[in-house]
Order: structure tokens, then sequence, then C-alpha cells
């Protein structure tokens, strides 16, 4: 197997972070890949503008790349309709595209990068293969752990974090962007070494 290179094959890369749409589900651990995309664009220091895509997009630089930063406008379990839309407007191929995601099954605060792979029961993830027609696009996992005794994963997601959580989730949600420039500008093994310790 040939060593993964930098997300997409030209200059540009689409940027993608999960989470529903509007303030009722903005402290959500489901929307954490919006948190993320929050601190990316305010690195580019871009504001988020409604596409016809089918997200809100940012365009800019980041790390040396030509970046379009995407948050679908629909829900969770219907983000692949938007992704696929913003990725067909700016003709990029499923190789350029990288989304960022909350992972039950990681700890809090823990980051996982990879290329392809199942969706792991995560609606927003089964949406986009389906409307990219592909599971290879990258993946930024980052993760919120499991839920407590018996608490269905449904519910848990669409919880706040917790008290605890709200302390470390900034440095978290940094250190998330961090993975994700260093993943666009060193490509996927240089940082799987650097984010995957622990």
């Amino acid at each position: 197997m040939t060593t993964p290179e930098l997300p997409g094959t030209g200059e540009q890369v689409l940027l993608v972070g999960l989470g529903n749409p509007g303030p009722r589900y903005a402290g959500n651990r489901h929307n954490v890949g919006f948190m993320v995309l929050d601190e990316l664009a305010a690195r580019v220091g871009g504001r988020f503008k409604a596409h016809k895509g089918g997200a809100e997009v940012v365009e800019g630089r980041l790390a040396g790349r030509r970046v379009v930063l995407a948050k679908p406008r629909s829900f969770m379990n219907l983000s692949g309709g938007p992704v696929a839309g913003t990725a067909k407007f700016y003709k990029l191929e499923p190789a350029g595209v990288v989304v960022v995601h909350d992972e039950l099954d990681l700890p809090f605060g823990s980051l996982k990068l990879k290329l392809g792979g199942g969706d792991n029961g995560h609606n927003g993830l089964r949406s986009i293969t389906k409307s990219l027609g592909t599971k290879e696009y990258y993946r930024v996992r980052f993760g919120i752990g499991r839920p407590p005794g018996r608490m269905d994963p449904a519910d848990f997601v669409l919880k706040d974090f917790s008290t605890v959580e709200r302390k470390e989730l900034p440095f978290e949600v940094d250190r998330c962007a961090d993975a994700v420039e260093a993943l666009i500008s060193k490509g996927l093994v240089a940082a799987q070494n650097t984010f995957h310790a622990g």
C-alpha cells in the first residue's frame, strides 16, 4: 500500500465540520466538528456565509494551502448532500475532502486521523459516503467518549459537554485544528505520528 499523500491533488482542499444547525445544538457533543471549523475560520480570518452548495462556507488560506471551510446547513444525518454539492461546486474529488467529526469510540479529547474506512454508526459519515459514492475521503475523529451507564448513544451525542469537559474543550478544539493543519500541510502519516499519542 502506498503512503497516503496530502489531501487533494491540487492546491485546494475542502474542510468539512459536522454538526446540527441552530443555537439549540451549538454546545452538543455532536457539534464538535462545527466548533473546530469555527476555530479554523478564525485562523483563516473569514466569516461563514451561505453557499448554494448547501453549506456555510469560508474561503481562504491555511497552512500554505487554499481551503474551503464548510459547515452543512442540513441536519447531521443529511450532511452528504451539502458536502457533495460543495465539493462539486469547487471541482474537488473525494480525496480532497477532510471531514471533522465526533467519535464515540475514542476517549474525550483523543484524536485519530485516517483515510477511508467505515462510518462506525455515525449517520453524518454514512450520508457523506453515500453522497460522494466512496469511503475514500479523510476523517479527523474527535473523541467524545462513551455514554455513562445505559444512556442511549443517540441521546448522549445531543447533550452538551460536561462541566469538566467544557474546561478542557477550547484546548482540545485548538489541538484538533492544529491536526487538520498538519494533515493538509504535511500529510496523513506525519499528522498521525504527531497527534495519535496516548
